[in-house]
């Protein structure tokens, strides 16, 4: 495998290097981020990287037998037969990086595996690391990780894949020209208003709404809207919109979160950015900009209209997968390929997030729960 990169970034040339890719947590196939993040690669979508090899411990080990291991068990069949792909369980078990080639993990795995992953992914020979969000569990894992990165010399960037969205660049560009301007962001996903469903969806992502489906949101805030919490004035919770519950997940644990959050910040330094996400609002996100008068005077969706065909045309290539791997399809791609060819040829990853941003990320999330959820008990 070694031997064929070299063969291709030979052939390339120019500074056209492509980077051996390594999938750490591919998942269920149509329900794993990792799954969908194969999908694109073997789909020829990053031109600066190549899908070589793929670790999955869970459904080549314990899940096997289990729900969604017969499909992944098709999955590797597939890849390995027209891809030539070469499956490991662990990362350990990776052959070592051949000269001239620039290896890199692009880690989607179980947050709390994450720490580990990395650290077993330098180890392995990958000069730089794709991390899925928010990077860790914790504020302390994730320092942690920010002082690995620095120590071994191998930059970590995130898969905050909103901060290149076209949707929240034009949203910032129309604010910049309207006088007192305000800007929500939304995040909407599809479960049903169950409690089946919730509690299915609190419990397999445990971590909570403001460290999953919302973290996106507060890297944006922290990206673009000096948002931090030294930096935070006050925090207010749109009571009537929100909602916390304690739900029954599978394994029969209570676990309490939000299915629906509201709030707005106000930094010391004098921005004011809302975020609105409910796990039971349909597949559309969006922003929104309003003016002085609290008139909403610009709104841009994801997918917008110009996207919707695309989304169509992966639905039905895809039937029964995750509805937003569709309305996102662009911006992944967009966030794989940045990272990629700066792995390969030391380009600027531009707009994609440093693990630094996911370190205050996580940092404004931890100090948001208590002081929210204390609003709305």
């Amino acid at each position: 495998m070694g031997i064929i990169f070299s063969m291709i970034n030979s052939l390339i040339g120019g500074g056209q290097g492509v980077a051996e890719i390594v999938l750490v947590g591919c998942g269920c196939p149509l329900r794993g981020m990792g799954w969908y993040h194969a999908v694109q690669l073997l789909g020829g979508e990053c031109p600066s990287g190549k899908l070589a090899y793929i670790v999955e411990p869970w459904f080549m080990g314990g899940g096997a037998s289990g729900p969604g291991g017969p499909e992944f068990a098709e999955f590797q069949k597939k890849a390995e037969a027209e891809h030539g792909v070469k499956f490991f369980k662990s990362v350990g078990e990776l052959p070592p990086v051949a000269d001239g080639v620039k290896r890199l993990a692009l880690i989607s795995g179980r947050t709390s595996d994450n720490p580990r992953l990395m650290s077993e992914s330098i180890e392995a020979g990958c000069t730089t690391i794709y991390l899925e969000k928010p990077g860790a569990p914790s504020v302390a894992e994730i320092e942690k990780m920010v002082e690995v990165s620095k120590t071994k010399n191998v930059p970590v960037l995130m898969g905050y894949n909103k901060n290149v969205c076209k949707y929240v660049s034009r949203v910032r560009d129309h604010a910049s020209g309207v006088a007192d301007s305000h800007v929500t962001f939304v995040s909407n996903n599809t479960y049903e208003n169950n409690d089946a469903s919730l509690g299915e969806c609190f419990e397999r992502n445990c971590e909570g709404m403001l460290k999953n489906m919302a973290i996106h949101e507060l890297a944006l805030l922290v990206s673009f809207y000096d948002v931090t919490v030294d930096n935070i004035e006050s925090v207010t919770a749109d009571k009537e919109f929100s909602s916390m519950q304690t739900l029954k997940g599978p394994s029969g644990k209570d676990f309490t979160d939000f299915d629906k959050i509201k709030f707005t910040i106000k930094t010391k330094t004098g921005k004011e950015v809302s975020v609105q996400a409910d796990r039971c609002g349909g597949d559309t996100s969006y922003a929104t900009v309003t003016n002085s008068s609290g008139e909403e005077v610009f709104r841009h969706s994801m997918p917008d209209e110009d996207d919707k065909a695309n989304v169509d045309v992966l639905a039905a290539k895809y039937p029964g997968a995750m509805p937003y791997f569709f309305s996102q399809d662009p911006d992944y791609t967009t966030v794989k390929e940045r990272v990629s060819n700066f792995c390969a040829n030391g380009v600027e990853a531009e707009g994609v997030a440093t693990l630094e941003v996911a370190k205050d990320t996580l940092k404004v999330a931890e100090y948001l729960v208590p002081l929210l959820q204390k609003q709305l008990s």
